[in-house]
Parts: structure tokens; sequence; C-alpha cells
């Protein structure tokens, strides 16, 4: 994974204010999509410790304006692509925006499809992204973070969200997300509020991939519950 541009301040000196403000959202974005083009690189996701995964994102209101929002938004699907990840909010980049690109196309067992409700989500990228619980169905299942490298937890979410957000060029959209779609657009959204998954998390069931691969992966989380005690 290639080193940060020289262009993006450390967060030991930038403060909580600073990566709100305008300017520095648009410069950082620029330099930050421009050493991509020129160079091929993608920048890193940065990992819990990151003051951006802790912050309310602000609204995206035209800080970027629509070329940069674009290519920002072709070098987030790119960094998810990469990773591979199902989902990429602008926070784990460092960018304290509330804007998410989703894409879940993996190909998953019919046992998996069935139990987890997994179903093919066709990207897209949400702005200023809400969502509420639609009834009271709730799911327990393993959960990972691309900013929380090497781990997964069980998080207990509502099943079926009514969820909203806004389209790129300002068309605002509703939706009613439930299964492994809902727990996407929840996850990704909950980082735009400084919520990272290990805080929702049933912490006694939280393990190393290792022993989640080794031990615990099942469509369901039956054996981890029975083993780990939660």
């Amino acid at each position: 994974m290639p080193d940060r541009h020289s262009a993006d301040p450390s967060p030991a000196t930038v403060s909580s204010a600073t990566m709100a403000s305008a300017s520095w959202l648009r410069e950082t974005v620029e330099a930050m999509v421009e050493h991509h083009e020129g160079t091929g690189d993608l920048p890193p996701i940065v990992q819990l410790g990151h003051p951006a995964l802790r912050m309310r994102a602000a609204d995206v209101d035209g800080q970027l304006g629509d070329e940069l929002l674009h290519r920002f938004l072709r070098l987030m699907r790119a960094v998810m692509h990469a990773a591979p990840g199902v989902g990429l909010a602008a926070p784990q980049l460092g960018i304290p925006l509330r804007m998410a690109v989703l894409e879940d196309l993996f190909e998953v067992s019919p046992e998996v499809a069935e139990v987890r409700e997994r179903r093919p989500l066709g990207f897209f990228a949400a702005l200023n992204p809400a969502y509420a619980a639609r009834g009271t169905r709730r799911a327990a299942f393993y959960e990972g973070c691309l900013s929380f490298a090497g781990f997964q937890a069980v998080v207990d979410r509502p099943a079926d969200i009514d969820a909203r957000w806004e389209e790129p060029g300002g068309t605002r959209r509703e939706a009613v997300f439930s299964g492994w779609q809902a727990r996407i657009f929840q996850h990704e959204t909950d980082h735009l509020n400084g919520v990272v998954y290990i805080d929702r998390a049933l912490t006694r069931s939280l393990s190393t991939n290792a022993n989640y691969l080794d031990r615990w992966v099942s469509p369901d989380v039956a054996a981890a519950r029975a083993g780990l005690g939660f």
C-alpha cells in the first residue's frame, strides 16, 4: 500500500475544525485525486485512531464542485474494489464528508445467500445518507471493516431499513433495504456519524480474521455463540 501523498497533512497537526472546512476539503481531495491520476497509486484506507473516523462528517453541499466530486467517487470505488470490500465511506480516506460508495456483486453459496439474505447490490454513490429501522426484525452476523483491519465481530442490526440519500446529481432517493443490503447501508452510514462497527458489536464475538476463517466461518453465528459465549 503506497504512502500517503505529501499534500495530506498529518492528523497530529490538523484540527477537526480545519478538516471540516470547505477549503481544506477541496484542497486535500484534489491533491489525493491528482496523485492517483498521475501515478495510479491508491491512497491507503485510514485505520482506527484517525480523527476523521470519529467525527460527524460534514454534509455534502457543493464543497468539491461537480467535476472533483465525480473524480473522487471514482477513486473511492477503485479503493473499494482493490481492498476488496462492499462499501467505503469518505472518512475512511481521511475525508470527513457524508458520502459513501456501495456495491456487492460477490458470488456466495446458495446457503449463505439464503441465511444472510444476501442479494446482489449494484454500484451506487450515496451522498448525505440516512436510515431508520423498518419494523422490529433484527439479524446478527459477523462484520469486518476496512478501517479495523484483521478483525471481525458480530453486530446485531435492524434487518429491514428505510434508507434515503442523494445522488451525485442532486436527485433524492429512497429505498427499502433488507438483509445484507441493509447491513451494508447501515455500516457505511454509521461511518459518517463517527461510528465504527466495533462500537455496536457483541464484543465477546471479536475474532481475528484467521480465527474466524478457521473456527467460525458459517452462514450463521450459532457455533460462534456457543464457542465464545455471547
